[in-house]
């Protein structure tokens, strides 16, 4: 073999016949006697016509030589596979890009601190605003993409200005709480939540609490678009203790001092329901903790309940671990954990498309984690990931996936349906301003830290 070999490398094969077939390396092993030996993958038949991934055939001999970039981009051009998320590595002149249908699938998205995990999930984002009509709700604990219409200045120059155009053509919108930084205020309706979601923000329990659980049941029949406020004067005039209990339960909950309730006023579902191309949610800034949870219970019932209409929407949730941790057993938790278990397990069908972002495998429910069919892995050096990893998605190449411990920030390993081979690269750089950008180290006027 020309050149030295490593894993994810791309190679031609040369047979007596004169035909020449395009492969990849997955593992490589050297011998006692100094010999190296690899396994891979026979990736197509290489054509006066292209790639053709069916005309793969076995054979007794071979010279096989590192492919070249011409070959090399034959893998990708032939897989229609448009979203430019960066360069092959090892081959920086070659683009490594992603199938855009193919995320009709669930993806998994993962990375350790400090990976570039979420700045590389941005430029994905931007990717498919520009290369798709894919409509996305994406759940931003942190404010990451709360400007993710704001172009940079430091966009690549080859395809930036196209791309910029674009980007500004798309509808996005931004919803964040009490409307900062003159966003959009992000409110929920609470009587348009569902009976068990209701129950949930109240923590009735149907049968513990059957006495409040039932009067909720039949009161909401009759409440309008109240707030929670405007419930509990009518709940204190009723001569039923029941009643009394409920208005007493949302008092001491202080659901009242909750800034997310909309009344009249246009809700998160409102906006949701219009389709805009992106509908950016910043669930970080609440004064109360689990406003964030009734915000993605409400959408996700939102999108439940309307799932016959079978309208595509890819729903994007950065640091996935916050609403679907198995660890998390309070009752908004389990209800927005039950809530994407079955959106996982029911929802591709309806065209309801999970993509997840966290630091580690094991922080996300494994009955959410066991459908996705995309992954994306980004630094890890934990051999306890690593091996989880391994065993939840049996498609990707375990000495590849390997390679992740000695990435640097920004590289990525993509394995899936949504890549046509597994891929090594580094990722682009944004075309938008990153919103959570991590804090710098103050340094003195003579460069040295103080």
């Amino acid at each position: 073999m020309s050149g030295a070999a490593d894993h994810g490398q791309f190679v031609t094969l040369l047979t007596p016949d004169g035909r020449v077939q395009l492969g990849q390396v997955d593992a490589v092993s050297a011998g006692p006697d100094a010999t190296v030996t690899g396994e891979g993958a026979l990736i197509g038949l290489v054509g006066d016509s292209g790639l053709d991934p069916l005309g793969t055939f076995p054979f007794g001999s071979a010279q096989i030589f590192m492919a070249d970039p011409s070959m090399i981009d034959l893998v990708y051009a032939s897989a229609d596979a448009t979203l430019n998320v960066g360069s092959i590595l090892g081959a920086d002149n070659v683009s490594a890009r992603l199938i855009p249908k193919r995320f009709n699938r669930h993806t998994f998205w993962c990375g350790q601190s400090g990976s570039g995990k979420t700045y590389a999930l941005g430029v994905l984002i931007e990717q498919l605003l520009i290369r798709t009509r894919l409509p996305m709700v994406i759940f931003d604990p942190n404010a990451d993409f709360v400007r993710i219409g704001d172009l940079s200045t430091h966009g690549e120059a080859a395809e930036s200005a196209e791309e910029a155009a674009l980007l500004q053509s798309r509808d996005i919108r931004v919803l964040r709480p009490d409307g900062t930084d003159g966003a959009d205020p992000l409110l929920v309706r609470f009587t348009e939540l569902s009976m068990p979601s209701k129950a949930a923000v109240l923590r009735l329990d149907p049968l513990t609490d059957r006495a409040e659980y039932n009067e909720l049941l039949h009161f909401e029949r009759t409440i309008g678009s109240r707030t929670p406020e405007d419930i509990i004067p009518k709940l204190l005039q009723s001569e039923s203790a029941a009643a009394r209990a409920l208005a007493a339960r949302i008092e001491n909950l202080r659901l009242i001092d909750w800034e997310l309730w909309a009344g009249d006023r246009v809700s998160v579902t409102d906006v949701i329901r219009e389709r805009p191309d992106a509908t950016v949610l910043d669930l970080g800034g609440f004064n109360h903790p689990d406003e964030y949870l009734v915000v993605a219970l409400s959408v996700l019932d939102e999108l439940w309940e309307r799932r016959e209409e079978r309208k595509p929407i890819l729903i994007v949730i950065d640091e996935a671990h916050n609403l679907c941790s198995p660890e998390h057993n309070e009752p908004l938790d389990v209800a927005v954990r039950e809530r994407i278990t079955q959106i996982a397990a029911e929802g591709r069908k309806f065209g309801l498309w999970l993509l997840l972002s966290t630091q580690r495998p094991s922080k996300v429910a494994s009955g959410i984690l066991s459908q996705c069919d995309n992954v994306a892995v980004m630094r890890m050096s934990s051999p306890a990931d690593l091996g989880e990893l391994a065993v939840r998605f049996g498609f990707v190449p375990a000495d590849m996936l390997a390679r992740t411990t000695g990435f640097r920030q920004g590289e990525a390993f993509f394995a899936g349906g949504f890549v046509p081979a597994p891929t090594l690269a580094t990722m682009r750089t944004r075309l938008t301003v990153e919103g959570g950008a991590d804090v710098r180290v103050p340094l003195r006027a003579d460069g040295a830290r103080p």
